[in-house]
């Protein structure tokens, strides 16, 4: 063979193993390529495991031990027992049971995955707006205008209506004895000597700046009373009732009617009567951004009425119409009109400044205590939203975004949520894999962990509002929204409830027999079995706790 030969042999040799070895990498890369789209490298697989074995899932880092005493061991077995032979084993459940007396866990099962809490999110609103800013705090409604009335009681410009979330401004009371929230207003304007306006009836809302709606709030939820635009103006609930009852005879449009009686909800009745015992077919849509009511379908004669609750849109504007009429009603002539101002209307600089007006009169709300009770006890969802911004505006500046340039257009609803977020770090309360996004639980973008809101609830016996926000949680089968559940616990259980669809959570403090103290949370996400519901399984492990 010529020398030639033999170096091209030995080129071919050397190419053909280097392509030998490409065709292994690629080879061992595409392997690689499939096992990662599979199962991601450094994720844990969570496998569907029961019983016993719930406890042996791959888990974030835990900081506890569970408890190896026999009572404990017992409880957990009973309690996995419960959840993995009923219908819903398929769905995903979340626990923690830790002793508030010595710090020890009980339970905890899938506790440190982010769960979709519903309302028990108004745990962590209440409990962390009580222990900042007090039991005792106040919130306040005022009239301003921009010059003291004149000598025939002339205001020569606005009146201005402003708020600052006051949660409980009635309408009227529901006994109707009781004048309202803005007839007091207008009382007290009239006892001043005022008699007319020059300018405008203004509602003011930019108190607090941010969006109208909460973040991950479902569109069709916004025109129901549980979705209520929060508004630092805020009157009567921002809602209205819809009565609809049968019309005398068929072919005739249902009646209806709003309570209260207002011009600012437009009604389109598109209803009609028919035969008896037919069915009904009502159907109703609030526009999403006005106040047009359309009501349609076929209502059965003699079939029984009904009323639905539906929010107004810009209830801000709806306020100052009602103050205007409020005001006409006394005798004080109004020659503007009802308009509405808010914190996106204005720069910074421009905004109104309630220290360069004059103050003509005021009204000043509950107590943050009450208003606590009966959002933890009724499950209210706007209240809750107006005391997560009034604690971002109250203490948003102890939380500022290491963005700062983000300071200068955080919502006061992000602004709470930062310092619920600070609040835990302080309390030692794991808060890194929450997704916090309002403070009512209405959100789907919501995600806590069973352990962080059971943490929670320990650290909020040190504080000084413990009492008060252990009050404020339903008692079972006494009051609230567990007024007909937990009844065989016999007071032994407070504990806030929530609700949403597939989404069923009990979070809150239990008495054994031997009356040790313990708090809990319990959740379980993802309840599509048909014709099946969490909450008596949840019912059954939170009786299991006063045993």
């Amino acid at each position: 063979m010529n020398k030639k030969a033999h170096s091209t042999g030995r080129v071919l040799l050397i190419s053909g193993a280097i392509a030998l070895s490409l065709i292994i990498l690629s080879l061992i890369f595409f392997q690689r390529q499939i096992n990662g789209r599979a199962q991601p490298e450094n994720v844990p697989a969570r496998e569907q495991t029961s019983g016993s074995e719930a406890n042996n899932r791959a888990q974030p880092p835990a900081s506890f031990v569970l408890s190896d005493a026999p009572a404990d061991r017992e409880l957990r077995s009973r309690i996995d027992g419960l959840i993995d032979s009923s219908s819903l084993n398929s769905a995903r459940w979340g626990l923690f049971i830790m002793s508030v007396r010595d710090g020890r866990v009980l339970h905890a099962r899938d506790a440190g995955y982010g769960f979709t809490p519903a309302s028990n999110m108004k745990v962590y609103t209440t409990a962390i707006a009580l222990d900042l800013l007090g039991a005792s705090y106040r919130w306040r409604t005022s009239l301003y205008s921009a010059t003291a009335p004149e000598p025939d009681g002339t205001i020569n410009g606005d009146l201005i209506l402003y708020g600052r979330g006051q949660p409980d401004m009635a309408i009227e009371n529901k006994d109707g004895q009781h004048k309202s929230s803005l007839g007091v207003l207008a009382d007290e304007l009239y006892r001043r000597g005022v008699r007319r306006v020059r300018g405008n009836v203004i509602g003011d809302e930019s108190y607090f700046r941010g969006e109208p709606l909460g973040n991950g709030w479902l569109w069709n939820d916004v025109q129901w009373y549980f979705g209520a635009e929060p508004s630092a103006l805020t009157v009567g609930g921002n809602e209205v009732t819809l009565n609809i009852a049968p019309a005398a005879k068929p072919g005739e449009p249902a009646r209806i009617k709003l309570e209260p009686e207002t011009d600012y909800v437009r009604l389109v009745n598109e209803t009609m009567s028919v035969e008896r015992g037919q069915p009904a077919t009502i159907g109703i849509n609030r526009g999403l951004s006005d106040n047009v009511v359309r009501v349609w379908g076929d209502f059965p004669l003699g079939g029984r009425g009904f009323n639905a609750r539906l929010s107004v849109h810009q209830p801000a504007l709806w306020a100052a119409r009602l103050l205007r009429e409020e005001l006409r009603v006394r005798g004080i002539a109004v020659e503007g009109e009802a308009r509405v101002r808010n914190a996106r209307d204005t720069s910074e600089r421009e905004r109104f400044n309630p220290q360069s007006a004059v103050e003509l009169a005021s009204t000043n709300g509950q107590t943050l205590g009450e208003i606590a009770s009966a959002v933890n006890k009724e499950s209210l969802n706007l209240e809750s939203e107006l005391m997560l911004r009034t604690l971002g505006k109250e203490k948003g500046a102890t939380a500022p975004d290491a963005d700062a340039r983000k300071m200068l257009t955080r919502g006061d609803d992000e602004a709470g949520l930062a310092v619920i977020r600070k609040w835990l770090d302080n309390s030692g309360v794991p808060a890194r894999n929450l997704s916090l996004h309002d403070g009512s639980g209405l959100s789907r973008l919501n995600l806590v962990t069973p352990e962080a809101t059971g943490r929670l609830l320990a650290a909020m016996t040190k504080s000084p509002a413990a009492g008060i926000f252990r009050d404020s949680l339903p008692v079972a089968g006494r009051d609230g929204t567990l007024r007909s559940r937990l009844r065989a616990a016999s007071e032994r259980i407070v504990a806030k409830t929530g609700t949403l669809t597939y989404t069923s959570s009990l979070s809150g403090y239990a008495v054994t027999g031997d009356g040790e103290l313990l708090a809990f949370s319990i959740m379980c996400n993802n309840e599509a079995t048909p014709n099946s519901s969490s909450i008596p399984i949840i019912d059954a492990i939170a009786l299991l706790l006063t045993t």
